[in-house]
């Protein structure tokens, strides 16, 4: 690959668009803010050198005043440049229009992501400050009543009570502190509510016989019958009270 050399204060932050690079490539492994090794895999150069792939992530850069997010990138120590696969971009729904001595590439909802210019050799090339550096961590000290209430979802619908004092007590690490909530949580309802009795006495009873009839199965009884049946149908008359007791086997239900 013919890639013009450039500084070596700017050489890691270059990014060039080569449309015969399969997958995106780095070197740097700092820039990866999701990362997974033991990818072994290799990867074939145009002069038929073959390199190590050691991991595989994302990482975010800084292009033309944006922040932008690469996935399935591949990290490769011997890697001299940053490569950016614009068949890969492709396949993330990307467009690429290279035309008059530029390159643009068209986000499809917002539009223009990365411009630039045809450079020495013929090649394109974009700087892209890493977004890892200088990383600010902002939390406000007010929350909204919608990020309270997936709090209390969070920590098993915990009450508001409980989780000021989780956050009081520096008890978890990053939990902001929350205002009480007026809502009612219908989750909550549900899986709090209270049974209903049940009643000691029917309120309604059978006028005849056989009119209603209450059956259970009891099984498997620990003693067999003289038949080595262990099962039993209890069937009880609501008008009369009689009772009928039927032996069975479940092997008789199946057939």
């Amino acid at each position: 690959m013919a890639y013009e050399e450039l500084h070596h204060t700017m050489h890691d932050e270059v990014w060039f668009l080569d449309s015969s690079c399969s997958n995106h490539m780095t070197r740097n492994k700092e820039w990866f803010f999701e990362f997974k090794e033991g990818l072994c895999k290799t990867v074939k150069h145009g002069n038929n050198t073959t390199m190590i792939v050691v991991g595989k992530g994302s990482i975010r850069v800084r292009v033309n005043g944006f922040t932008q997010a690469i996935s399935d990138v591949y990290f490769v120590l011997e890697l001299k440049n940053n490569l950016l696969s614009l068949g890969q971009l492709q396949e993330k729904g990307l467009s690429i229009l290279i035309q008059h001595g530029s390159c643009k590439i068209f986000h499809p909802k917002k539009g223009l992501i990365m411009h630039t210019d045809m450079k020495g050799n013929r090649m394109f090339y974009v700087i892209a400050s890493t977004a890892t550096k200088n990383l600010m961590c902002m939390q406000a000290n007010t929350t909204s009543d919608q990020e309270t209430h997936l709090w209390h979802c969070h920590f098993g619908h915990l009450n508001y009570k409980g989780l000021n004092t989780l956050t009081c007590k520096e008890m978890v690490i990053g939990l902001p502190p929350l205002k009480v909530q007026h809502r009612i949580c219908g989750t909550c309802l549900i899986g709090k509510q209270q049974r209903e009795p049940i009643l000691k006495k029917c309120l309604w009873r059978a006028s005849k016989q056989l009119q209603l009839i209450h059956a259970d199965i009891c099984d498997p009884i620990t003693q067999s019958s003289n038949n080595n049946k262990r099962n039993i149908l209890n069937c009880i008359d609501d008008f009369s009270r009689k009772t009928w007791i039927y032996f069975f086997c479940k092997r008789n239900l199946r057939r």
